[in-house]
């Protein structure tokens, strides 16, 4: 059985197949209209959700495919009324595959373990795998080769970044990840456990976006988190100078939503350098590709 949890459990190979078959799909879609034909997904969502919730409920059903968007605690699956592993097995008298957005990545990592039905991580706090195989899509599409491309990650530690290293590892492309120091002591360890040459820290914005390709950001406070951290990341916001150290091409990218004037500026966000609804609309391709992947026999 298949499941699509975390970047970092994959090859190289299968991660290009899944890449391959969603820019398959995005140029041809009447192709695979019927390629989840009389199957159904699950939705459970224990957090807010637009792109992730339109992006699989639209993608299923224009594969063919039914959609069934279930509440956590309407179902149960908050533990309080039944185990989640007993959800999972009734759910998969009635579904074939189900994509979880939650706050507690173990369960999903240990719900998958059990098999009981291929299992997505839509995000959770750990990781947000999905959303980076988009943006690496329109990466893709905006570069062409991504051995020569040169990214910076400028905000928070997140899961979404956490997610794009597990990528860089991968395919080894250029990354600074541009954080506070204040920030990014909690994590330096587990930073150093995927270090390379070619992924690097910096907490010195204007050197770290120095002459890259694509400036990357995210909220400064995830769903969930308190405030009390945005004070370190005053000089954090991608605006117009700090687009200005970067290369004349380069191009600027936010998972959305996004705080204007915070981690970003409205001019940068709706500028011609902006790609945030190319990456809006890729999340499709992508989640078409990963169904058909963890569906595929």
């Amino acid at each position: 059985m298949k499941h699509f949890i975390d970047i970092n459990n994959f090859k190289k190979k299968e991660i290009d197949e899944i890449i391959s078959l969603a820019k398959k799909i995005k140029k041809n879609p009447k192709k695979y209209s019927s390629s989840c034909k009389d199957k159904t997904l699950g939705l459970i969502f224990e957090k807010q959700s637009l792109r992730t919730r339109l992006s699989f409920s639209v993608g299923m059903q224009k594969l063919g495919g039914s959609v069934l968007e279930l509440q956590s605690k309407d179902i149960g699956f908050d533990n309080k009324r039944e185990k989640p592993e007993d959800v999972l097995n009734v759910l998969s008298q009635y579904i074939d595959c189900v994509m979880i957005r939650n706050n507690n990545h173990k369960q999903i990592v240990n719900l998958s373990k059990e098999n009981i039905l291929p299992i997505i991580n839509g995000l959770t706090e750990f990781s947000h795998p999905c959303q980076i195989l988009g943006d690496f899509l329109t990466l893709l599409e905006n570069f062409k080769n991504y051995k020569n491309l040169s990214i910076v990650w400028m905000g928070d530690y997140n899961n979404v970044l956490r997610s794009l290293i597990h990528l860089q590892n991968i395919y080894n492309f250029k990354l600074n990840v541009v954080v506070p120091n204040q920030i990014f002591k909690n994590y330096k360890n587990e930073f150093l456990k995927s270090k390379n040459k070619n992924l690097k820290y910096f907490d010195n914005p204007s050197e770290g976006v120095k002459n890259s390709n694509c400036i990357m950001t995210d909220v400064w406070v995830s769903m969930g988190e308190k405030n009390s951290k945005t004070k370190y990341f005053k000089n954090f916001t991608v605006n117009k100078k700090i687009m200005s150290y970067a290369s004349n091409n380069a191009i600027f990218m936010h998972c959305l939503p996004a705080k204007r004037g915070k981690e970003v500026t409205s001019e940068v966000l709706d500028g011609k350098n902006s790609v945030v609804l190319e990456q809006a609309k890729n999340r499709m391709y992508i989640q078409q590709a990963i169904l058909i992947y963890v569906l595929k026999k």
